[in-house]
Formats: structure tokens, C-alpha cells, sequence
């Protein structure tokens, strides 16, 4: 499949993950609008998304409107980690935005990687460490950066992505109405034609 993504480098070697996943993992396919997993229900899957990209839903506890609030792309992992590995109730729904590939392993599965010595202990550790650093600066960003400079950064990081979403999902992903998205988007075309 044609690379649509920009890869990022995250500091922590995965190599041991994706090789568990590649070895271990059951081959899934999913088509557009699949779930991974389904918010409520005990979540089971850990991913490698060896094709396609995935989006992550949670609904508003007032006005129970779709609200978009991660992705997960090819070459990258997926999945409600650390709920999986208990299988604890999903907390988002996870769907697969175009028909997708991945090589999923259960938390049972994964449990038992981790536990095999101090280096993969050590990867568990890190992994919650990225986790935890991702959702502080998404976070971070939701409350400081202007939403033209979270748009920039999402175009930045996956430039495809307009490709495969509503305009209303992008808007959902930054937190701000659509109206308020075709408005950056016009002034960033416009202020690219001056």
C-alpha cells in the first residue's frame, strides 16, 4: 500500500513489539467502519496496523456528539492499552477509517511478553511513559496552541488524512466547529497564493 503518512520517530525502540506482533499476532483484515474495539464492551486487541489507519471515538457525556480523539496509522500500534491487558471496559471505540490490516495479539498474550524478562518489563514501562507523554501533549496543545496550529501539526504529521475523513472529524480531532475549519483552511490557501 502506498505510504500516505508521515512516519515519526518516537525515541522508544518498538522493534521487540512489532516482531512479537509479526510472530504471535492473528492476521485481521478490517473494512472501512469495522471496530477494533466497541466503547463499554472488555477491550481484547493490541495491534500492529501493517495496512490502512484507524480512528479513536468517544461520545460527549451531554450531547452524545462522535468526538475524534486520536489515530492510529500504518507502520504504528493501536489499541485501548492498558485497558486490553486486563480486559477492562474499552473506554473509546477504535474504527478503521479505510480497509485495514493488522496483526493483533490479546492482553493475555501480551501480558505474558512482558513478563518474559527485565528488557521486555523495561519496553512495557517505556511504552506507558510514551502513552502518558502523547496524551500530555495533545493535551497541552488543546489548551495552547491556537487551532491553526493544531490543524498545521495534524497536516504536518499525517497530510493524507484530509483524504480520508470528513471535514467534521478533522474539525473533531481539534476541538473546534467545522465552519471554524473551513475558515483556517481558507486562510491558509489564501495566504499561500499571496
Amino acid at each position: 500500500m502506498e505510504q500516505r503518512f508521515k512516519k515519526t520517530d518516537n525515541g522508544i525502540d518498538l522493534r521487540a513489539l512489532r516482531e512479537f506482533c509479526r510472530k504471535e499476532g492473528e492476521a485481521v483484515a478490517y473494512r472501512k467502519c469495522d471496530q477494533l474495539e466497541r466503547e463499554g464492551d472488555p477491550a481484547r486487541w493490541f495491534a500492529y496496523v501493517t495496512e490502512g489507519c484507524f480512528k479513536y471515538i468517544n461520545h460527549g457525556v451531554s450531547n452524545d456528539l462522535p468526538h475524534i480523539t486520536w489515530f492510529s496509522f500504518e507502520g504504528e500500534f493501536v489499541g485501548d492499552y492498558p485497558m486490553f491487558l486486563y480486559g477492562r471496559p474499552a473506554q473509546t471505540i477504535i474504527e478503521a477509517m479505510l480497509p485495514s490490516r493488522v496483526l493483533r495479539v490479546t492482553g493475555e498474550q501480551m501480558k505474558e511478553f512482558f513478563s518474559r524478562d527485565l528488557e521486555h518489563m523495561e519496553l512495557r514501562a517505556n511504552i506507558g511513559e510514551h502513552i502518558l507523554c502523547q496524551f500530555r501533549s495533545r493535551y497541552i496543545d488543546l489548551h495552547c496552541a491556537t487551532a491553526s496550529e493544531r490543524y498545521v501539526q495534524l497536516m504536518q504529521r499525517c497530510p493524507g488524512i484530509v483524504n480520508l475523513l470528513d471535514l467534521q472529524d478533522i474539525a473533531s480531532f481539534l476541538n473546534i466547529s467545522p465552519q471554524m475549519l473551513s475558515k483556517i483552511r481558507k486562510n491558509i490557501s489564501f495566504g499561500a497564493q499571496k
